[in-house]
């Protein structure tokens, strides 16, 4: 989310306003930058030290998406030499579980050198916002690990792309204005992606998602945009990779 500044007419006025906003948009350039090493690093991690994109699929998402996000090539390789290294600053992976004050199901994947920082942290934004800080397994049931691929229509009709990613193996698709998720298991999503790149389909990214089973509808406007101001605010935290939540924001 944006933030708004007003410009006033005056020249230093407007030159100070716009030094602010730059000011504001490098930190926010910085902090995407810290998160998307921080899920290089879990990559390399997680998929046993193994630095090689060729091998380790969740890595080559993890430097895919980088790459889509502008990360130079010096960050990336920045991050995978000290996955592979033993230095001091080690990064884990923690994951927390909780309710919306309105009641939807939220997941947060967090990365962060000291756990207890990120847990009193993420606990009290909870608190503050009247949501409930949930135990681990308290809504992860309710979403399932599947491999997102976002592919463009290009002027073809969701029947026809249907057609062609169901016979590529994937299990589910979703149309979104000019573009469609298609929604694969994590061990066939290669092989998916490059089944629909042979039928000519431009991929425009892949990435591994928590996919909700069934989503929660929320009518009251007002209530509405409270979650979602919620959840926003809540990805905005520096130690925060991602967040997922049940709610049903396509009414």
């Amino acid at each position: 989310m944006e933030g708004y500044n007003k410009l006033v007419m005056s020249g230093h006025s407007k030159w100070a306003t716009i030094k602010r906003q730059k000011g504001t948009m490098d930190i926010k350039r910085g902090l995407t930058f810290t998160k998307l090493s921080n899920a290089i690093y879990l990559a390399v991690k997680k998929g046993g030290g193994d630095t090689n994109v060729n091998s380790n699929f969740r890595l080559r998402l993890a430097v895919d998406f980088a790459k889509s996000e502008n990360m130079p090539k010096e960050t990336i390789e920045r991050a995978i030499n000290r996955a592979a290294g033993k230095g001091e600053n080690v990064v884990e992976e923690v994951i927390y579980e909780g309710f919306s004050a309105e009641g939807v199901s939220v997941i947060v994947e967090a990365a962060t050198d000291n756990l207890k920082r990120t847990t009193s942290e993420i606990k009290s934004f909870f608190n503050k916002e009247g949501a409930t800080f949930g135990q681990p397994g308290a809504v992860s049931y309710q979403f399932r690990q599947v491999t997102s691929i976002e592919v463009s229509k290009d002027s073809k009709t969701i029947e026809e792309i249907f057609e062609h990613v169901v016979e590529a193996g994937a299990e589910d698709i979703e149309d979104i204005d000019e573009k469609v998720m298609v929604y694969a298991n994590s061990q066939d999503a290669g092989k998916v992606k490059d089944k629909l790149i042979e039928k000519g389909f431009k991929v425009l990214g892949i990435t591994l998602i928590r996919k909700p089973i069934v989503l929660m509808p929320i009518f009251d406007k007002e209530k509405l945009d409270k979650t979602i101001n919620f959840l926003h605010k809540l990805e905005e935290l520096d130690d925060v990779q991602k967040i997922y939540s049940n709610l049903d924001v396509q009414q």
